[in-house]
């Protein structure tokens, strides 16, 4: 099968990578489409040093074979990351997340879904309602991941909460948090294409400049989702959330861990908040009331075969959301 491999060299296209064999409280799915993350390409930078194998964990595709449950047989599917041993101390307390021994797709120990098949366990998988397009599924792990924030913090349309960033998990997030009613404030660049983001609606939206930053200043948030991927983000983070207030820190990235005023953090007695992957149901569930669009966030589809000139699109400047098409 082709596949889209993470090698010592940089990413590369494998013509003939064998077809993985599900163990036996696994299932093998035959990936539909596969979605490129920032994620992804901070691992080709270096995130996560050491991965070699199949990139990719965001995808929806049908199973072919599970051993354990015939059931599961020809339905639609997408899978949470987080491969989690079932017997380790996180495990037995039920944040199989946080599993001590886990794998993640394509992240750590699990070849990933920029393949034409995949494997993952059962446990792992999410029915996609058939009024959920393949193209909208295909968002569901890191819309989860946006959604995480709201299960993490409390949040009312009394609350004042700017968004950090506004890349592919950025506009995701504000997307999720538009759910509530709260007053939203997505900062990032290439602003006249965010202002046509049906789903952000009612939402402000504020270039990335120090002119920005200085007039949120003057009105501090309750809560602050930081988004930019960059060291930078929770020093600007802490300048832009109100005493007492929250953080709630997205970012993964190569490089040097960031540098901010623990100062501020003690004084202020501000809340920073790590947060990660998040609630499949909900993700469905707001795709399939269309509670959530996520059709404007593509801005192309390429064969798997020409994946390592996805992943070189996918990081030009203001491109959100690409897909990868196997066996196209």
């Amino acid at each position: 099968m082709d596949a889209l491999l993470l090698t010592s060299t940089g990413p590369r296209l494998e013509r003939a990578q064998p077809i993985p064999a599900p163990a036996p409280d696994e299932a093998l799915i035959r990936v539909r489409l596969a979605g490129v993350c920032s994620t992804d390409i901070e691992m080709t930078r270096g995130y996560k040093g050491g991965f070699r194998g199949v990139l990719g964990h965001e995808f929806v595709g049908e199973v072919v074979a599970a051993p354990a449950d015939a059931a599961w047989v020809g339905r639609r599917v997408v899978g949470e990351i987080n491969i989690s041993c079932g017997d380790c101390a996180m495990c037995r307390r039920g944040v199989r997340k946080h599993c001590q021994r886990r794998t993640a797709l394509g992240i750590a120990g699990h070849d990933g879904a920029f393949a034409e098949y995949v494997t993952l366990p059962l446990v792992n998988l999410h029915a996609v309602p058939d009024t959920v397009a393949d193209e909208q599924a295909v968002f569901v792990e890191p819309l989860a991941a946006a959604f995480q924030v709201l299960e993490q913090v409390p949040i009312t349309a009394a609350s004042r909460v700017y968004v950090l960033g506004a890349g592919r998990l950025g506009l995701l997030c504000a997307m999720a948090l538009a759910t509530t009613g709260c007053d939203l404030t997505v900062v990032g660049r290439h602003n006249d294409r965010l202002r046509m983001i049906p789903a952000l609606g009612a939402a402000n939206v504020m270039p990335a400049e120090e002119a920005a930053y200085t007039a949120l200043a003057d009105n501090l948030a309750d809560v602050v989702v930081e988004v930019t991927g960059a060291a930078q983000g929770i020093a600007d983070a802490l300048r832009l959330v109100r005493p007492g207030g929250v953080i709630v820190q997205k970012s993964t990235y190569a490089g040097p861990p960031p540098s901010f005023d623990g100062n501020h953090i003690v004084v202020d007695e501000i809340t920073i908040v790590g947060s990660r992957c998040g609630p499949f149901p909900r993700a469905l569930a707001a795709l399939e009331s269309g509670a959530v669009a996520v059709d404007s966030l593509i801005d192309a589809l390429f064969p798997l075969s020409q994946g390592v000139e996805a992943l070189a699109y996918a990081q030009r400047p203001g491109i959100l959301k690409v897909l990868l098409i196997p066996g196209a």
